[in-house]
Order: structure tokens, then sequence, then C-alpha cells
């Protein structure tokens, strides 16, 4: 294998990488300021809000992109040499590109989540529809990321 092939490769594995570090730091964030609020409402004898899962767990969803991109690419033109030799600088750069759009709107839609934590917790439950809204605006870079990746995949002629 060619120095260059590997590198059309290993874009396909980056791409999960990147995906799953700003996964992992998006639901850090929002998972650190959901047990904070536990804390409080705990602490304060409330019953303790689900609505924190579903705003901590939001950017797990582009580990998921990411892993179908790379699927997509591993189990198809990473083993055709002829198109993989054509298209690896391509295929590397689009994919640093797609992995660095999952990366970071999972990490902003995590920083999003943890303020979303942070005004539930203070103004008794209201605004969850909102906050959402707002988490699904920083998902929607990830999701454009993803799709222009999907257009971008050379095929077989």
């Amino acid at each position: 294998m060619e120095t260059v092939d590997f590198l059309g490769q290993l874009g396909f594995g980056l791409v999960l990488g990147m995906g799953a570090v700003g996964s992992a730091l998006g639901i850090g964030a929002a998972g650190r300021a959901a047990a904070g609020a536990w804390a409080k409402e705990g602490k304060q004898g409330k019953n303790l809000n689900f609505s924190y899962i579903i705003l901590t767990g939001m950017p797990l969803s582009q580990t998921i992109y990411a892993f179908v991109l790379m699927l997509l690419g591993l189990s198809g033109i990473a083993y055709d040499v002829k198109l993989l030799s054509a298209n690896s600088g391509a295929l590397l750069g689009v994919s640093l590109s797609c992995g660095l759009a999952q990366m970071l709107s999972a990490w902003m839609q995590g920083l999003i989540g943890a303020s979303a934590v942070r005004c539930i917790s203070e103004s008794q439950g209201k605004g969850l529809a909102f906050l959402i809204i707002a988490m699904g605006i920083a998902e929607t870079v990830g999701l454009f990321g993803w799709v222009f990746l999907l257009l971008l995949l050379p095929t077989a002629a």
C-alpha cells in the first residue's frame, strides 16, 4: 500500500475519532452542569429533573454520524485501490473537514446544553423546547458536515 493510499484510509478513522472527541467534550460539559443541578435539587428535597439527561445526551449524535461515515468509507472506497489512489488527498481533506464539523458542533452543543441545564434549574423547568432548538442549531453544523462528505465521496464509474 502506498503512503498516499494510507492517508485516504486514515481520513475515515479520523472522522470517527474527531466526532467522538467532540461528543465526549460536549457530554462532559453538559453532564457536569447536570450533576450540579441534581445536587442542588436533591439538597432542596426536589425530584431530580429528567430533562438534564436529554440535554446531556444530545452531543452523542455526532459520534453516530461519524461512525456511519467511517463505515461507508471503509466498506467501499477504502478498498477500491484505483479509486483510493486517485482521490486519497481529497478523501483526507474532506474527512478532516467533516471530523472538525462533528467535533466542534458536538462540543458547542454540549456547552449550550450546560447553559440549558442552568436555565432550566433556575427557571423551574421553563424553556426546554427553546433550549433544545438552540442545541439543534449546533447539531445542524454536524449534519451539514455529514451530508457534504456523503456528497463528495467519489464513486466508481
